[in-house]
């Protein structure tokens, strides 16, 4: 049986009268963060082709979607918003192509398929045009030179490609476009040619052959200068070859090259070896206008302008988080919005993890601190958890949960279960899930297989609730037997943690003990340390260097 959008509609007539309806009532609401049906075919590749102007914002688009499969379903729905105005649509992918009925309305495109398909129905060919509304960034530098920069993220890629514009529907992709000679044309993945043409127009072709989310399939055309980093990384491509980077600035910001970028190879070469492989073909790096400080479109990562008008104004910490996205959120990508912090916590942590590695521990602590600073001043981490399936806008879920609190708790994980079960975890989540998608119990079932331990509590109480732990401690020194009592109790704020909460005890001779105890999610309970003392300590402090997540009272 046909899976379709419009069940029970079986004429060409009866099939359009319901898309209609269908289109209307959603054109009526904003642009849509849930993923396509399920009944919706995957797509293996979107080959879009761009004719762009001299000057203004009228785009010629087409696109050829093609399936994973036969198409099976009577009905194809695609994201376009209805700025760009469809002007064909046929089902095939060979000339022979046959057109087919459709409905554009809203930011919704609904293709009818005929009855026993026409031709080789694993392809969808769609011919457009129009002035985006947003998406396709088009507008003048500072210079009064034409520029245009895809800026895609959450689910803007719909304002000018045709897609399933979800994070779920990872794809390959080509891009073609035709540009006014003049303009440099970068786009994901390898460049496959570029034709200049009699009319002083050049056909520019990017291809990957690496499924990415639509939030990262972007070109970019502007008087671009590139300055090469060279080939990096050598063994720790996913080919096993190296890893070609570059940077493209506008022309009069190249005299700053390389700068902070000359460390660009050193952090791939980290990541690599911390993680895996690195996934794509190459590692562009680019002066754009994307809304964000930087966007990590797959192998092609988009800076803020402003970064590029002074020497070194693009720091080492921004492109390792931005870099560590092409393993975290590119290549293992989030299957709903709600667990953004595999994405976002991920990129924050790496970045603290490339500090520690450049600069050593002290720089670690700075930047974890830095972390757990934001979290216990933010008020969305007291109201909301990390993992917030309530929240129906994507770019509200960028915020304190998903950057600092995400980047904590995997602080937290590694204390918490050591390094060789932590990166062995973390390698683990990543093999299995590269080029595809995961969720949160992915990450939690790989570390539980390299650490041996049940990690449920540890999941829940940091990603599924708010807040952070609330705890007051006193000590009793007992003389007959050399042992100390910690008294713990936690507040009815946020409930109580279970916690392997980190002691110093400062003896009667002022000498200092670390140790870790582990307390039970209760609200009050005495704990034993698990040392003696022949006199009574001067001190014991809860988190004295604060690694949790936890405001701490000692007395």
């Amino acid at each position: 049986m046909r899976g379709s959008l419009c069940s029970g509609a079986r004429t060409r007539a009866a099939t359009l009268a319901l898309m209609w309806c269908i289109a209307g009532a959603l054109a009526a609401q904003q642009p849509s963060a849930s993923p396509p049906p399920a009944s919706q075919p995957a797509v293996e590749r979107y080959e879009f082709a761009l004719d762009l102007p001299a000057q203004g914002k009228h785009i010629v688009g087409g696109a050829r979607v093609i399936y994973a499969a036969p198409i099976t379903v009577d009905t194809l729905r695609l994201d376009l918003d209805d700025a760009m105005r469809v002007s064909g649509v046929w089902i095939g992918c060979v000339e022979a192509r046959g057109q087919a009925s459709f409905v554009h309305r809203g930011d919704v495109l609904l293709v009818a398929v005929p009855a026993g398909g026409i031709g080789d129905t694993r392809c969808l060919g769609i011919t457009y045009d129009g002035e985006p509304s947003d998406g396709l960034i088009i507008t003048t530098d500072s210079a009064g030179r034409w520029a245009a920069f895809g800026d895609n993220f959450p689910n803007r890629a719909r304002h000018w490609l045709p897609t399933q514009d979800h994070p779920s529907r990872k794809a390959n992709v080509t891009w073609t476009v035709t540009a006014p000679m003049g303009r440099r044309v970068v786009a994901n993945g390898a460049q496959v040619s570029a034709v200049p043409s009699p009319d002083s127009r050049v056909t520019t072709t990017w291809r990957t052959d690496r499924p990415i989310p639509t939030y990262g399939m972007v070109i970019a055309a502007a008087p671009l200068s590139e300055y090469r980093l060279g080939d990096t990384a050598c063994g720790f491509a996913e080919d096993g070859r190296c890893v070609p980077q570059m940077v493209w600035t506008a022309p009069e910001q190249r005299v700053w090259m390389p700068g902070q970028f000359a460390r660009a190879g050193e952090i791939v070469d980290f990541f690599a070896r911390t993680i895996g492989a690195y996934p794509y073909e190459k590692l562009g790096h680019l002066q754009t206008t994307t809304r964000y400080g930087g966007m990590e479109n797959p192998s092609a990562i988009f800076y803020y302008d402003r970064g590029f008008r002074k020497a070194n104004g693009i720091d080492d910490g921004l492109i390792a988080h931005e870099t560590a996205h092409q393993w975290f959120g590119d290549a293992v990508t989030e299957r709903e919005w709600a667990h953004i912090w595999l994405s976002e916590g991920f990129a924050t942590f790496f970045a603290a993890l490339w500090a520690q590695h450049a600069y050593g521990d002290t720089a670690y602590a700075r930047e974890t601190a830095g972390m757990r600073d934001a979290v216990l001043k933010a008020d969305v981490v007291t109201r909301r958890a990390v993992i917030d399936s309530v929240e129906t806008d994507p770019n509200r879920l960028l915020n304190e949960n998903s950057y600092p609190k995400g980047g904590f708790v995997l602080r937290m994980l590694r204390d918490e279960v050591g390094d060789s079960a932590f990166f062995s975890g973390l390698r683990r989540y990543y093999t299995a899930h590269r080029h595809g998608n995961a969720m949160t119990r992915d990450l939690q079932a790989a570390v539980e297989a390299t650490s041996g331990r049940a990690l449920g509590w540890f999941f829940d109480q940091w990603l599924r609730r708010p807040g952070w732990a609330e705890l007051r401690t006193s000590f009793r020194w007992d003389e007959a037997t050399g042992r100390v009592t910690m008294q713990v109790e936690q507040g009815a704020r946020f409930g109580p943690f279970q916690l392997t909460l980190p002691v110093e005890v400062v003896d009667a001779s002022g000498t200092r003990q670390r140790m870790r105890v582990p307390v039970e999610a209760r609200a009050s309970q005495a704990v034993v340390l698990p040392a003696t003392f022949t006199a009574a300590p001067s001190s014991v402090r809860c988190d004295p260097e604060h690694t949790l997540l936890a405001v701490c009272t000692s007395k």
